[in-house]
């Protein structure tokens, strides 16, 4: 899938501005933010200063806008498995309209947004779900089948299809990390047979553990051909070991970057391909889903439609899931078209 244009021109035109300060509302079945036609929606990354929730959040930002809602962003610095449980809490008390939540564990939070939800807040999940009857929707970023199949073919590629490979990912307790990998997994026992993988290593999302992870992994694997790594931190800092190692050229490396980010490796060589959707076009979704969720225009079954802005409509699948599209591919030859 490539995205349109209109989404890419409305993703530029977007500041990254983090506003905390969370507006009161009631709440039965539809907010009294929504009632009054200015829904409240807070975001809730798994955590703060992460470029790729800078620009999710700031797309969520710009559809709140939109719809003439009010907009809040809060999260912890570090993404651990409980770390998000007090803003949740303190949504729940303040009564916003909707809580959009990255989550950092499936399960951890789980009482604390059906706690928010008992007292109105409806709760859309986006990048990362939690255990489906913690929420009301889940924004799916794209398939999990999707997402694994272009990573394993884009490594396939890039080392001839046979040698080792290693995943650098993010959380050990990452739900959408692990149903990635667990699919990766049965795709090369499946379809490679001459790839074998050598081992998995977690970043957690921090930059600087990312960057030594990799060279470790480097260390214990001399044969290794390439690495793989479905986060946005863990690429950006594995090319940047990459780039100034003597692997440089040797160990292929793709995964999931933003053009921002991964730019100066594809052009020096670091890097051949990496594939990513259009975060600002996640956050922009899940905006609207919560707010037509808190409108009480949908509940969140299957086969509910509804607008989201430029991005036009969405129907709801099985599973309370709404799906943006499929993962595209950035390269050489066009990641200068991009800008996020």
């Amino acid at each position: 899938m490539k995205f349109q244009n209109r989404r890419l021109a409305a993703l530029a035109s977007v500041a990254l501005v983090a506003t905390l300060g969370l507006t009161a509302c009631g709440g039965d079945n539809t907010s009294a933010s929504a009632k009054d036609g200015k829904t409240s929606v807070t975001f809730l990354p798994k955590n703060l200063g992460n470029p790729y929730f800078d620009t999710s959040d700031a797309g969520g930002k710009k559809a709140v806008g939109e719809f003439g809602g009010t907009y809040s962003e809060v999260g912890p610095d570090t993404a651990t498995p409980d770390s998000q449980v007090p803003f949740i809490n303190t949504a729940a008390q303040q009564g916003v309209g909707a809580l959009v939540v990255s989550a950092n564990d499936a399960k951890a939070i789980c009482d604390a947004l059906n706690e928010a939800r008992d007292a109105g807040t409806k709760v859309v999940t986006f990048d990362s779900d939690t255990d489906p009857e913690c929420r009301d929707l889940f924004i799916n970023q794209a398939t999990a089948e999707g997402i694994a199949k272009t990573e394993v073919d884009q490594i396939a590629e890039q080392i001839g299809d046979s040698g080792e490979v290693a995943i650098l990912s993010a959380a050990a307790n990452a739900t959408n990390q692990n149903a990635w990998i667990d699919l990766m997994k049965k795709d090369l026992a499946d379809n490679h047979p001459n790839i074998k993988l050598v081992d998995v290593v977690y970043g957690d999302d921090d930059d600087q553990t990312s960057f030594d992870k990799t060279a470790a992994l480097l260390q214990s694997h001399p044969d290794l051909k390439g690495i793989i790594s479905p986060t946005t931190v863990g690429i950006a800092a594995a090319a940047r070991y990459l780039s100034t190692s003597d692997a440089k050229g040797k160990v292929a490396l793709t995964g999931l970057g933003t053009p921002n980010q991964m730019r100066e490796y594809v052009k020096d060589g670091t890097v051949t391909s990496f594939a990513l959707w259009n975060p600002g076009d996640l956050g922009y979704l899940a905006a609207y889903a919560a707010q037509a969720l808190a409108n009480g225009d949908i509940t969140g079954k299957a086969g509910d439609t509804f607008e989201a802005g430029d991005l036009g409509s969405f129907t709801v699948e099985d599973g309370g899931t709404v799906l943006l599209g499929d993962p595209f591919v950035f390269d050489k030859s066009n990641i200068d078209d991009f800008d996020f």
